[in-house]
């Protein structure tokens, strides 16, 4: 069973209505609907917990499935994030004395920090490269900035945020929520000093996602919201601003359409086509991935979280996918891909989510492992095995480790 058919099940077998549970965890009865037929994913444990006391689980386990590992354990996180910790938990003025990291040009850092990024948004295999980068990159980073001063320390602030937005990143794909929070909050508080709208546009855009993908989608809306209308750029705005700016109002898009704001999320979502439409091309500055496109793929991601599949598929017959290498990043298509794929499942179009999970698998084979809905959809798979499909599918669970 998937994670809404559990739930769906403990809230039956509790005797409970899906707006009791729904107003007791501080959600409407809408979004646990779409919880429970699959439209939406709770990944937040914070969340996944709250429910679980409402209907009477004693292990969260019943509510994911037993192949979900919820140990606490040293060996249930990613290797390379205990040194990742270590750095993040050493104060700044101590990296780099005793720890990894020596002083760098300014030039030399952004490069370094560069290099970590292209391998992070353009290598399938990109997890293990980049967790070992990480410690190192850091403590090259403080120990920059304690030695560089006028714009060589402006372009060192520049790296180090963008630093910090990678840490945020891959800390979250690897499900260390906390760090990913304390790296969020860090750059944040680099580029607020800095009084920089482009970065502190794109540390908002960094600090939201993390906040969303915890469930707190009314505090990233807010903050999404409060620093777009502080760094709304002029008539003489720069396509970096722009950039960020726009970013913004897609993190907003994704936060009310999990805060069950439907009318919001599309107000917001026709704000930043016009944004994009200023801007006119694609952009990925500060790693925001903004532009036509990414706005495009938010309203199949848009239509296909109120539930419409049928207008999600419409709208992705007019999305362009980059090739791989491109302005996107890997990850950010492969995101949208998995969106179409959830659409196509939603309308019980088992060949056409096949076919999209053959392509999430043949661009980026380590990513998808780390999706939710293509968990679920190869496990729906599974239930009912087209003998057509039968060996393809099994290869798919074996590949994200859902088939012993």
């Amino acid at each position: 069973m998937t994670t809404g058919e559990r739930i769906k099940y403990y809230r039956l077998k509790a005797g409970r209505t899906q707006a009791a549970v729904a107003g007791l965890v501080g959600r409407s009865e809408d979004w646990l609907s779409k919880v429970e037929r699959g439209v939406i994913q709770i990944d937040s444990l914070s969340m996944l917990t709250a429910l679980g006391r409402e209907l009477g689980v004693t292990n969260i386990a019943d509510l994911v499935g037993p192949h979900v590992d919820m140990s606490l354990t040293a060996g249930a996180e990613h290797p390379s994030v205990p040194a990742i910790r270590r750095a993040l938990n050493t104060p700044p003025s101590l990296l780099g004395y005793g720890l990894p990291g020596d002083a760098l040009t300014a030039r030399q850092l952004t490069d370094r920090v560069n290099e970590a990024w292209g391998v992070y948004e353009t290598h399938t295999e990109r997890y293990g490269p980049v967790g070992e980068m990480l410690p190192g990159l850091l403590g090259e980073a403080y120990a920059t900035l304690r030695t560089v001063s006028g714009e060589d320390e402006a372009d060192t602030v520049r790296a180090l945020v963008s630093l910090l937005h990678l840490h945020q990143v891959f800390l979250r794909r690897v499900g260390a929520r906390k760090l990913s929070m304390r790296a969020a909050d860090r750059a944040m508080q680099l580029a607020d000093d800095t009084g920089d709208p482009v970065l502190i546009a794109a540390a908002a855009w960094n600090v939201c996602g993390i906040l969303t993908s915890s469930g707190e989608v009314a505090d990233s809306l807010d903050l999404a919201r409060s620093t777009i209308a502080h760094v709304r750029p002029g008539d003489d705005a720069t396509p970096e601003h722009l950039s960020a700016y726009g970013a913004l109002h897609l993190s907003a898009v994704i936060a009310a359409a999990r805060d069950s704001k439907a009318p919001t999320a599309w107000d917001l979502l026709n704000e930043a086509r016009r944004v994009a439409a200023r801007l006119g091309t694609d952009r990925n500055d500060f790693h925001t991935s903004f532009g036509p496109t990414n706005v495009q793929m938010h309203g199949v991601h848009l239509a296909a979280e109120e539930g419409d599949a049928h207008e999600a598929l419409r709208l992705a017959d007019d999305v362009e996918v980059p090739e791989p290498g491109g302005i996107l990043p890997l990850e950010r298509t492969t995101r949208y891909q998995v969106e179409v794929m959830h659409a196509h499942r939603l309308t019980g179009d088992d060949y056409g989510t096949l076919h999209m999970l053959r392509q999430i698998k043949e661009a980026s084979p380590e990513e998808m492992g780390y999706h939710p809905l293509v968990r679920d959809a190869v496990q729906g798979l599974l239930k009912r095995p087209r003998p057509q499909m039968r060996k393809d599918v099994h290869a798919l669970a074996e590949h994200i480790g859902v088939l012993a």
